[in-house]
């Protein structure tokens, strides 16, 4: 975990800690530098997660978000490394983590990495008959 990065986020307590439910957070603007040209890579981030104890603060991780703006480093690795920061300040019940990077040389690149809490299972999907 980088503590330059990290520095930066916050956590506050589930308020409904009996329920599994889902935050998902949207990062439109996110920028980054590629490692080999120094150039800006932008991406949009999707945060899906079951909190367990600990909800990240938003403001906290926008400035943690933002504090890659100089950071060179490939999508992979990136991508990675949020989720394993969050994720270890969190220990959330589950988390998804994509990265949905702008174009670079005619190519789209999709980085999607997962965390799962050792021994949760989630719950099966609902399916409601459609009344249309």
């Amino acid at each position: 975990m980088s503590n330059f990065h990290t520095q930066h986020l916050d956590t506050f307590e589930n308020p409904q800690i009996e329920t599994d439910y889902t935050i998902r957070i949207r990062i439109p603007e996110f920028t980054c530098l590629c490692p080999l040209t120094g150039q800006p890579d932008f991406a949009k981030f999707l945060i899906e997660y079951v909190p367990d104890e600990l909800c990240v603060e938003l403001k906290a991780l926008k400035l943690y978000m933002t504090s890659f703006r100089d950071k060179g480093a490939f999508h992979e690795a990136i991508t990675n490394e949020i989720l394993s920061d969050i994720a270890t300040l969190l220990k959330p019940r589950f988390m998804r983590i994509t990265g949905d990077f702008n174009i670079r040389g005619g190519i789209y690149t999709y980085v999607t990495v997962e965390h799962r809490k050792e021994g949760w299972q989630p719950k099966a999907p609902v399916e409601l008959p459609n009344s249309l």
